[in-house]
């Protein structure tokens, strides 16, 4: 199913968004206005847009530490989000959660998650709940390369494979698990969706620079789900534009050669998203730069409230545990 003119403007909308964020998040982090770790997702927008785009709004999703643009396509309110990296009280977890560990459940956000491979069983849990409740609900679980060795991974997917859960399984394989590059802890690094065959569900591995096509293969995984069919493996082959996490090495680190990162910029999915709508969809320059304008307005008013917001109270650091 291709997406009509509208679909495809908005999915452009979502990518913009998420990479004007990101910018702008590096830039606030390395001017000191926040603390702890935060990992940028500059490079794979389309995954996010295109996977979240296929879902409805009652749908579930998981994220990773890598978060911002899953929460971002999924409807996520740029200042609540904002206003959590700056730690502040008006954040979607009042400002305990940051960077890591976001979660919007009116949004069907269940968090995003520190931990590799953490939110994959969360995710089979949310399709089990779907299923028993025969509410038509599907979750899309994302995770790393890193992840495809965890054990979280095989058994949530020989379960979700077992009962047929309604859950699409996003593996952004942006190649590096930190710094240790796939092909050193796998032997199947050329095609990590053929994992999905010994779980005898659907796998598909695709690369991440053309968001239709990303949106075209989440369709056919979330409609199969939707409709009994059970869970899918996608693989999505990307590369983060940027080190794995703001404040490592200011050049790209060794283990990761120069010119593979400038060929992967070679392949922005931004650039593509662009020539499609100028393209196929006949948009002028001054339209596309219409849009861009709005948004860089909206990430700015983000970031302006969430410096004005308070900050939580210590006090109060204890309210919303479990245990």
């Amino acid at each position: 199913m291709r997406p009509d003119k509208n679909k495809a403007i908005e999915m452009y909308k979502t990518m913009y968004t998420i990479r004007t964020f990101e910018e702008r998040e590096s830039q606030l982090y390395y001017q000191g206005l926040q603390d702890g770790f935060v990992h940028l997702y500059i490079g794979e927008e389309a995954i996010a847009t295109g996977v979240c785009a296929a879902l409805n709004k009652d749908d579930f999703i998981t994220s990773t530490h890598r978060g911002h643009g899953h929460i971002i396509a999924k409807g996520g309110d740029l200042k609540k989000i904002m206003a959590e990296l700056f730690g502040r009280k008006t954040g979607y977890c009042q400002g305990k959660g940051g960077s890591m560990h976001i979660a919007a459940f009116e949004l069907g956000i269940l968090g995003a998650n520190g931990m590799v491979a953490g939110g994959i069983p969360i995710a089979a849990g949310a399709a089990l709940s779907s299923m028993l409740r025969k509410t038509g609900q599907v979750t899309a679980c994302f995770f790393g390369d890193g992840a495809i060795n965890e054990g979280a991974f095989h058994s949530s997917l020989n379960l979700a494979s077992a009962w047929k859960l309604p859950v699409v399984f996003v593996c952004e394989n942006n190649r590096y698990g930190v710094s240790t590059p796939i092909a050193r802890v796998t032997n199947i690094a050329e095609d990590l969706s053929v994992r999905a065959e010994a779980y005898n569900m659907p796998g598909r591995r695709l690369e991440s620079d053309d968001v239709m096509r990303i949106y075209q293969a989440a369709s056919e995984a979330v409609g199969r789900a939707r409709e009994g069919g059970g869970p899918s493996l996608l693989v999505f082959d990307t590369a983060r534009f940027l080190p794995h996490f703001q404040g490592e090495a200011e050049s790209f680190p060794a283990y990761r050669p120069v010119n593979e990162v400038e060929e992967a910029r070679c392949h922005d999915p931004l650039d593509h998203a662009r020539k499609y709508l100028l393209t196929v969809e006949k948009l002028s320059s001054e339209e596309l730069s219409a849009i861009e304008s709005e948004i860089k307005k909206r990430v700015e008013e983000a970031i302006v409230f969430a410096q004005e917001s308070e900050k939580p109270d210590p006090q109060t650091a204890g309210e919303g545990l479990f245990a």
